[in-house]
């Protein structure tokens, strides 16, 4: 078919279990593209999927249908296949809390109580019962937008099923929620809408801190300084910037750049704002925690591993867990859709699966075949060898031709190699796409259907921000969310957001594609298995260099380097144009990007730079590790940023300056490439590329890259004015001029130096190149040469290491020389030395030396200083020729019986001749070596032939004591041995062999005498005596036998003729079995007869026992049992059709087969034996054939009536008697059928024709009345499993049996059903008149049912033509029901019902609307005049007329008051219930009463249960949509009465709104510190608003925000006048609050307490300076400021304790605590300065003169002197003694004893100490 069209996927059945509907599924859902591709087509997969890719990629998946030949094998093995699973919670998908601290939360919600509210959370919060977790409340209200948009929406239902519970809700208990939501969280909500608000602001302005340091100016302070309070900016000069070393960055592990480094607000670890992820532009508002902090191990979310298991125990759980969601039956796809989507999103139960996901294919194996993997014995070679190789085996896919994977030499997991999927119902995939953005193809090998759900690449960013949106707390609290691959999000949520999604079933045998950056996820249907893998094309190039960014900004380590890939694939060459194309484009832009950011290197000021060494493999890709950048993590293969400082880290060119903090000028550029390198790879994928880029530039030059120059290059140098150029050609004159000059090395490592700016660059520096190159290889070979005749001079003199002779020569053999070098000829005449010597080295080798005259000459070439390989050759020849004269002598000497080695012998015979030495001992060890060979020659001869006995034992005894150890004389000692030892083990045999009654043991020991002879090598005459007394033993023991077991014939008649040879025959035990052999003949003769004559069956059975006597096996007694056994399975096989048996089987439910019987007749013909059975069989048979006969007959008749009858006949019903008259009959013969028990085939058609009968009787049986619907469906349902050849009878009965369903499915209207139309009713009233029908009755009730619509349209068009005002809605009803029970489908029935609708929802609306005035057990038109009634009393509270008079509502509950108690307010004097003044907790005496609203103005307070004054508990009418009710009710067809009172209402309602809008602005406009009249105000505005609110929502928050700042003024009032001094914290919270609302700064109170704060704190700042000042203000003047302080109407208790503290003398100079050292005394604690009391070292133990006596003191003193250099801090305490030190830091040992309590000396009291400083505490 080819590519064709795109086709959704059609209707299918997975399995008997599983059957799919041909719908989308449930959620409505376009399905993405199906293709089928051709045979041709499929032979390339990556040319079909470039061919389908620009319409299947805007779908973002595909599925591809293999041809039906395609057909792999699964070729693992089902049942060993081990897995591991991982568990899926399917539940907390996407309805999952995010995984937040709980301690995190509560401390950051803490500090905002503190800081912007002045209060604490004192106690826990409870709800139904429990302590309500705050933190799991507020993601949750977060998750679904906020607390405004869920009390718009109504969602407090789902924020409770969010918290975890899995109970429902009661209304009560959401209001609940709602409140304790409102009461406690809210304005924390707002603040950190403000803080996000913030955020994004500032991100937009785009501060960069680390910028502003380097140029010294302003920069925000880090998060450090932020808390401990200065939150004003600081100002500070580069020499003035000190770096905090102390906190390390968690990612990059720098302690470098404190400026821009985060500070976590819990756990204080640091994190630079470039190296989050994603990183941050500038540090954010308000507290920050770690994502480590804001998670909580315990919430957190993920797949756990589970159970290794089985492939069957897997199906079995997999199984079970199908039934249990949808039975045994099949099911439909959008009945699994549905569930597993209310599943996900939280409206079921907790659901668990396992999934067997991301299985290692190298571990566990692969279901495509391998060609290492064993073939299954049910697959042919053939097959499985072409499925090896084919390129749609995924194994093969990823390097396939054409892809860009081939590049990659080693195998990466899910990439390149296979990952294998094991599902089960509800396992899942979440949303997600490929690493790099690859493609990826999916096959499901077998098992049930995956569903998949895609959004195309193009939409990718849409989506990503409804994920955002739709899930803000898990981003919150994961940013990399998308990473993690355990978040799903229903396609519904991404469609009402405008985002795309397709769906895909994929199906056994299938092909699942997913393009670049397209999001997908899925599930399965059930246990399935598929196996996935990634695969690059090359138009995935563009794609792969946007995962490369992405990783980039998400801090991911990247699978592989793309740059290295590009580089890698650009070399290999081997490509087509397509794969040039898009290789050309991103290498450009690669190259593009590359070339600028080392251009801005330049710029910056890093100018040194060197290659990268070297790669070993670099055609592949990934055979060695990139270093990777600290900050980005990414692989750095082009290019990185290196520093000496920290030899172990690198960054890119992008983030190097967060490398270190090192001047540019010592950071290094490493680069693998030069550019100049990657132009060329450019240039050779394509030049069309580069040239496009420059050709668009102005005053272009010719294509010559060599001319050209850089743009980095062309600017200014920060040297002068030159340009880069410029510098480079004046580096090249230096550099010419020093080649040709005398070797220096500084020179030359400055230049190289120098060079190291230019060779990064492109080919304009390619001269540079080649003279750096040079320079190199002529430095390194002058120090190469120096070095070398610095060693040999030296060794001269020293015992040092030699040089080798081949290095001096190869230094000597450059030519031409690199550069001028004075000491290469000096070395030249050490090399011609050393060649002099090596030369008589030779000489002296090629005579035959003695060792004297080797090692005279080893000395000469030792004393040389240029080492010869020659040496080890002479040294080697020294020490071995020593050795071998020393193993000679040994052998010589030698006394001892074969304790030479022959081997030993020969081998250094071959040594010494080898070695061309002359030794004196070479001839005896000749002589020696010529004796054992001719001992060899004898002893060889006498193994040669025939050996005796006697000629082995001459042999033995000659040479019994020679040294050589010869194997052949070895040999003939073992033969001389064995036989010796065989003869002796004879002579005992056969000394026993007559006396031994056990002739099993006998035949033994002779078998294993006579085996273990015959293997001698030495002849002896014993071996045939052995032989016949054997054979003697064996005819015994077999004779035995014959009595233990039964024996044959044949093997007693043998072992008699055995014993006659052998002559033991008249042996009494030969005798005995004599005797049985005779009587077993003679019965053998007897059967035999037997058998061939046609006898009894008695005469068997007697022979057969007869048998049973003799102890013989006879060969005919098989045949006489099998003959037995042949009739006795005959008859076993005829006793179900003997008479007895038949009977029975015939009330039994199975059956008899006709041939059976036929079969056992036939048999019975063969049998031998005289039998009565076979005749009453052949009987039986006779009657069956006689009933299939008459049968046949019967079904004649039946076809021809049903063919031949009279339709006249049918229709006057003259034909039923014959009909049931043949009924009687076909149920006879299937009676006489039945009774003889068989199975006939005649039987079936019996039945059939009886039903096909019984169902025409019916049919026609029912044009005597009038027949149900349900009769005439369920004979059409009978008619459509009968299956009847085409008659006429049949077809006349079938098409009135039609017609009646028709009609009667007109007349009956079920209110299930579609109603049919006039038109339809006509046209079936007008078939009945064309056709001959039975059923005339029916006929008249269709005719009548069309005259009743008639009428009713009529009636309807009569209404309709009346004037609106005339319309009754009582007879709009009426037509409305008369409609519903008579009227068709018709235009004015539709009419009806819509009128009737859109009253009625007008109705329900305008109810809904009211609020809580709407009741549905009341009319709408008594809830309207019930809200117009309060109305009424609210606008004449507005308008302060005699609202009393009209009022019979109690104004705070707003409830009539009837005749219950009541009570009047002592200052408003309206009336309340007893229950609802008294039942608050206000302000009375026995005398007043007061109500709410007037004690809220008047004491400015809410009672704890009085419930909150401005909000009332119930929903007000909502105005504006009754306003539009009001004019939708224009459009009505009638007039209705509640639209008068609708109008009343909503005029009074614009009147409240106004009175209302004229109090607010007095309230807001009023600044006068007395508020009375603003609270009058209000409280009329309140009590007006909580009778009915009929204000839009603007106007009530407004009110409330009037209402919270008289509430606001009324506080400051109290605080100020009523009780006492204020606190600055006071003070400050109160401005707090009126800044949130927004109190104007000229109002009174406001410029109070900024007066007050500025106060406060100025006294404040003097107050800290002079506690801190180590006394250099004067007591006095600090008496002064305690007593300033004292008279503040600021209450300043803090710093008043300070300053007390500090005015307090001590020591015996009596002065107060400043910086020296000072130690405590441990009995008094009184402190004292270590110099005033002499002490140079502080001892562990101090007592102050006042608690020793004096001589004491002294000795201690003594005692405590060291004479030793006073320590630093005693110094510095010293230089500090004449002055004071004001503002500076305490030294480190008096900070360590900041908290120790003071104790008050009683000895010697200061009458001006009045309490201990608090800075002090011992060590």
């Amino acid at each position: 078919m080819g590519k064709g069209r795109v086709r959704a996927v059609e209707k299918r059945v997975l399995d008997q279990k599983l059957s799919l509907s041909p719908s989308n599924g449930s959620l409505n859902l376009p399905s993405g593209p199906v293709y089928y591709p051709t045979e041709e087509e499929f032979k390339e997969p990556l040319d079909y999927i470039d061919k389908i890719r620009p319409e299947a990629e805007l779908y973002g998946i595909c599925k591809i249908v293999p041809p039906e030949s395609w057909k792999p094998p699964f070729a693992l093995n089902l049942e060993s296949f081990r897995f591991p699973t991982k568990t899926q919670e399917i539940h907390r998908l996407q309805a999952r809390p995010a995984s937040c601290d709980p301690k995190t939360f509560e401390l950051e919600y803490n500090r905002f109580l503190e800081e912007h509210l002045g209060k604490k959370l004192k106690k826990k919060v409870i709800f139904v019962g429990e302590e309500l977790d705050l933190c799991k409340l507020f993601n949750a209200v977060k998750r679904f937008g906020g607390y405004d948009k869920v009390i718009k929406g109504k969602k407090w239902a789902k924020v409770f099923q969010f918290l975890g519970s899995g109970e429902k809700i009661s209304e009560c208990a959401k209001h609940v929620l709602c409140r304790l939501y409102k009461e406690h969280l809210y304005e924390y909500e707002n603040y950190h809408n403000r803080l996000d608000k913030d955020a994004v602001k500032g991100c937009k302005k785009g501060v960069h801190g680390a910028e502003r340091v380097r140029h010294g100016f302003e920069f925000p302070i880090s998060k450090r300084n932020k808390k401990n309070g200065d939150v004003e900016k600081v100002k500070l000069c580069k020499s003035e910037v000190e770096e905090d070393l102390d906190q390390a960055c968690e990612q990059c592990k720098s302690g470098l750049h404190g400026d821009l480094m985060l500070l976590c607000d819990r756990c204080n670890k640091g994190w630079h704002i470039y190296c989050l992820s994603p990183p941050l532009n500038q540090i954010p508002p308000g507290n920050w925690y770690c994502l480590e902090c804001l998670n909580s191990d315990e919430d957190s979310f993920g797949f756990v591993p589970g159970k290794c298991l089985l492939l069957k125990d897997f199906k079995r759980i997999a199984d079970r867990a199908k039934r249990k969601w949808f039975g045994s039956g099949s099911v439909s796809r959008m009945q699994i859709e549905k569930k597993f989507w209310e599943i996900v999103d939280g409206s079921a139960n907790e659901v668990k699966v396992l999934y067997g996901n991301d299985l290692d294919t190298s571990l566990y194996g692969s279901g495509f075949p391998r060609n290492n993997d064993q073939k299954p014995e049910t697959v042919e070679a053939e097959i499985w060898n072409e499925y090896c190789g084919s390129p749609w085996n995924l194994n093969n896919l990823p390097k396939s031709k054409g892809s860009m994977l081939q590049a990659i030499h080693s195998n990466i997991n899910g990439v390149t190699v296979p990952w294998l999927y094991v599902g089960m119902l509800f396992s899942s995939f979440c949303w997600h796409f490929e690493d790099h953005c690859f493609y990826s193809v999916n096959y499901l090998h077998w098992g049930e259907a995956k569903c998949w759900y895609s959004v195309p690449g193009n939409e990718a960013s849409a989506f990503e921000k409804v994920m955002r949106k739709t899930l803000p707390d898990l981003f919150d609290a994961q940013p990399d969310l998308l990473f993690q691959l355990v978040t799903l999000l229903s396609p519904t949520v991404l469609q009402e957001n405008r985002v795309p999604v397709y769906t895909v079933l994929q199906e056994p045998g299938n092909f699942v594609i997913t393009f670049p950056r397209s999001y997908h996820a899925g599930f399965n249907f059930g246990l399935n298995c598929a196996e996935a893998v990634n695969f690059a094309p090359a138009d995935w190039l563009p794609h792969g260099g946007f995962g490369a960014e992405l990783y980039k900004l998400y801090r991911k380590v990247a699978v592989i380097s793309h740059e290295e890939l590009l580089c890698v694939v650009a070399k290999q060459g081997d490509y087509n144009i397509k794969v040039s194309t898009h290789l050309k484009k991103e290498l450009l832009r690669m190259y593009t990007k590359e070339k600028n950011w080392r251009e801005r290197l330049q710029r910056s000021g890093i100018l040194r730079s060197s290659p990268m060494s070297p790669r070993k493999c670099p055609e592949y890709v990934g055979t060695e590790e990139d270093p990777t950048c600290i900050i980005c993590k990414q692989l750095l293969h082009l290019s990185a940023v290196i520093c000496c400082c920290r030899p172990s880290a690198s960054a890119c060119l992008e983030h190097w300056k967060h490398l270190c903090e090192c001047e540019p000028r010592k950071l290094r550029l490493v680069y693998r490439y030069t550019l100049a390198q990657l132009h060329g790879l450019v240039q050779a994928v394509g030049k069309s590329g580069l040239e496009t880029q420059e050709g668009n530039k102005k005053n272009s030059q010719e294509q010559n890259p060599g001319a050209n120059r850089s743009v980095a290059f062309n600017k200014k140098a920060e040297q002068g004015h030159r340009t880069q150029g410029q510098l480079a050609e004046e580096w090249l004159v230096r550099a010419c001029k020093v080649l040709q000059d005398a070797f220096s090395s500084v020179e030359f490592a400055t230049l190289l130096e120098e060079a190291e700016q230019f060779l990064w660059a492109g080919s304009e520096m390619d001269r540079v190149r080649d003279v750096a190159k040079s320079l190199m290889e002529a430095k390194e070979w002058a120090e190469a040469v120096t070095d070398c005749l610095s060693k040999i001079e030296y060794r001269l003199h020293h015992d040092s290491e030699k040089m080798l002779l081949e290095y001096v020569d190869e230094l000597l053999g450059v030519n031409p020389t690199p550069c001028i070098h004075p000491c290469h000829l000096k070395l030249k005449d050490y090399a011609e030395e050393a060649r002099k010597i090596s030369q008589e080295i030779d000489f002296t080798l090629s005579t035959c030396p003695t060792i004297f005259q080797l090692e005279l000459l080893h000395s000469k070439v030792s004393s040389s200083p240029i080492y010869q390989r020659k040496c080890e050759i002479l040294s080697h020849k020294i020490s071995f020729s020593k050795m071998c004269v020393e193993r000679a002598r040994k052998y010589l000497t030698n006394t001892q019986p074969a304790g030479i080695e022959l081997d030993a012998l020969y081998k250094l015979k071959s040594e010494i001749l080898e070695l061309q030495v002359q030794l004196p001992e070479t001839t005896l060890l000749l002589d020696l070596l010529r004796e054992a060979e001719s001992v060899r020659a004898k002893c060889s001869k006498i193994l040669c032939s025939s050996i005796s006995l006697k000629s082995v034992e001459e042999l033995l005894h000659e040479f019994n004591s020679f040294g050589v150890n010869l194997p052949e004389l070895n040999i003939l000692r073992q033969y001389h041995s064995d036989t010796v030892s065989w003869i002796s083990r004879f002579n005992r045999i056969m000394v026993d062999i007559h006396e031994s009654g056990d002739h099993r043991s006998v035949v033994d020991e002779l078998s294993s005498l006579a085996k273990d002879g015959a293997y001698l090598s030495i002849q002896v005459e014993e071996l045939s005596l052995v032989e016949v007394e054997l054979k003697k033993a064996s005819c015994r023991e077999k004779a035995k036998k014959v009595f233990s077991a039964k024996s044959s014939l044949d093997f007693i008649e043998r072992l008699m003729s055995d014993a006659a040879l052998l002559q033991i025959k008249e042996e009494k035990l030969f005798g005995d079995i004599s005797g049985i052999l005779s009587t077993a003949c003679c019965w053998e003769e007897r059967a035999k007869n037997i058998l061939a004559s046609e006898a009894q069956m008695s005469d068997l059975e007697d022979c057969l026992r007869a048998s049973e006597e003799i102890h013989v096996i006879l060969p005919s007694v098989e045949d006489i049992k099998n003959r037995i056994l042949l009739v006795d399975s005959w008859l076993q096989k005829s006793e179900p059709f003997l008479p007895p048996a038949s009977s029975l089987k015939s009330a039994s439910s199975s059956l008899l087969e006709l041939a059976a019987l036929k079969d056992i007749v036939s048999q019975s013909r063969s049998l031998k034996v005289q039998l009565q059975e076979p005749q009453i069989l052949e009987r039986l048979l006779v009657n069956c054939e006689k009933w299939q006969c008459d049968t046949c007959q019967l079904l004649q008749e039946t076809a021809h009536l049903l063919h031949k009858a009279k339709l006249d006949d049918v229709i006057h019903n003259t034909i039923l008697p014959e009909i049931k008259n043949l009924i009687s009959r076909l149920e006879s013969a299937e009676k006489s059928g039945m009774d003889l028990g068989f199975n006939f085939d005649e039987l079936p058609k019996l039945q059939t024709a009886c039903s096909k009968l019984g169902w025409c009787c019916k049919t026609i049986s029912l044009s005597c009345g009038t027949p149900f619907f349900e009769e005439v469906e369920s004979l059409l349902e009978a008619e459509e499993k009968l299956t009847c050849p085409s008659s006429s009878l049949w077809s006349f009965l079938v098409e009135g049996i039609k017609w009646l369903k028709r009609a009667l499915e007109v007349l009956s209207f079920p209110e299930d059903l579609r109603r049919c139309k006039l038109g339809d009713a006509e046209e079936i009233l007008k078939d009945s008149k064309g056709t001959d029908i039975l059923y005339h009755a029916t006929v008249g009730q269709l005719q009548s049912a069309i005259c009743k619509h008639k009428l009713w349209q009529d009636d309807v068009h009569q209404f309709f033509n009346l004037k609106p005002e005339q319309r009754s809605w009582s007879r709009l009803l009426q037509l409305n029901e008369l409609g519903k029970l008579e009227a068709f489908d018709c235009s004015e029935r539709d009419l009806v019902l819509s009128e009737v609708g859109k009253l009625e929802i007008w109705k329900q609306s305008c109810l809904h609307s009211l609020g809580r005035f709407g009741d549905e057990a009341i009319p709408l038109l008594g809830c309207l005049q019930k809200v117009k009634q309060h109305v009424d009393i609210s606008l004449c509270l507005y308008q302060k007329s005699d609202y009393r008079e009209k009022s019979t509502l109690c104004f705070f509950c707003v409830h009539p008051l009837h005749d219950q108690s009541l009570l009047t307010c002592s200052v408003c004097k309206d009336c309340y219930h007893v229950e609802c003044l008294r039942g608050n907790e206000v302000d009375r005496t026995e005398t007043e009463n007061i109500c709410l609203y007037c004690n809220f103005f008047v004491s400015g307070t809410v009672p704890q249960h009085g419930g909150n004054p401005w909000k009332f508990e119930g929903q007000h009418p909502n105005v504006p949509a009754l306003i539009e009710l009001l004019s939708d009710a224009e459009h009505l067809c009638t007039r209705i009465e509640e639209t008068q009172v609708l109008r009343e209402i909503v005029d009074q309602a614009a009147a409240c709104n106004s009175c209302l809008r004229e109090m607010l602005d007095f309230a807001v406009n009023y600044l006068d510190r007395n508020v009375d009249e603003a609270s009058k105000t209000l409280t009329i505005a309140l009590k007006a608003t909580n009778i009915i609110s009929v204000h839009s929502r603007e106007t009530n928050i407004e009110l409330e925000l009037a209402l919270k700042r008289n509430l606001w003024k009324f506080r400051v009032n109290k605080l100020l006048e009523d009780l006492g001094k204020p606190t600055l914290q006071q003070i400050q919270q109160h401005l707090k609050e009126g800044q949130v609302l927004k109190i104007p700064p000229e109002e009174y109170f406001r410029q109070r307490l900024a007066e007050l704060k500025a106060t406060g704190q100025n006294w404040a700042e003097r107050a800290k300076k002079v506690a801190t000042d180590s006394g250099a203000l004067a007591l006095e003047r600090v008496f002064e400021l305690i007593a300033e302080g004292e008279n503040l109407p600021v209450h300043m208790k803090k710093e008043i304790k300070s300053l007390r503290a500090r005015s307090m003398l001590h020591c015996i100079c009596r002065k107060p605590y400043d910086s020296r050292s000072m130690i405590a005394c441990d009995q008094c604690g009184e402190w004292y300065h270590t110099y005033c009391v002499k002490l140079q070292s502080r001892p562990k133990t101090y007592e102050c003169p006042a608690c020793l006596p004096l001589t004491e003191q002294r000795e201690m003193n003594m005692t405590s002197v060291e004479p030793k250099t006073p320590s630093r801090w005693q110094t510095i305490s010293g230089k500090r003694r004449s002055g004071t030190s004001i503002g500076k830091k305490m030294v480190t040992d008096i900070t360590e004893w900041k908290h120790r309590k003071r104790i008050k000396r009683e000895a010697k009291p200061s009458p001006q100490v009045h309490l201990l400083p608090r800075f002090f505490s011992e060590i």
